[in-house]
């Protein structure tokens, strides 16, 4: 019973840590692309550079899934025909399935 508790717990341990793996080696690929793109760059210009990349979001991220694309233009479509209620929702609808 203490080997099954003991091995419940270290499973458990193991599960908690591999999101801070992958994350340390997110950062760790990102800080390398950044410090090849800067290597012609010297002082407050590769520190300005440094910033701007490191903080910059992948473009996966930075873009939104195909399916949040057609919400967004769903919904714009929507406002501009200054649809509520029902009319909205049908048309919502509609204009997500195709």
């Amino acid at each position: 019973m203490k080997k099954l508790i003991l091995s419940v717990a270290v499973s458990m341990f193991a599960a908690s840590l591999a999101p801070a793996a992958f994350a340390a080696t997110t950062q760790q690929n990102k800080m390398k692309e950044c410090n090849a793109s800067a290597t012609d760059k010297k002082g407050d210009e590769r520190k300005a550079f440094m910033k701007e990349c490191l903080s910059a979001k992948p473009a996966a991220e930075a873009k939104g899934t195909p399916q949040q694309e057609k919400m967004k233009a769903c919904n714009k479509e929507a406002g501009e025909k200054a649809l509520k209620g029902d009319e909205r929702k049908k048309f919502m609808s509609t204009c997500l399935k195709g």
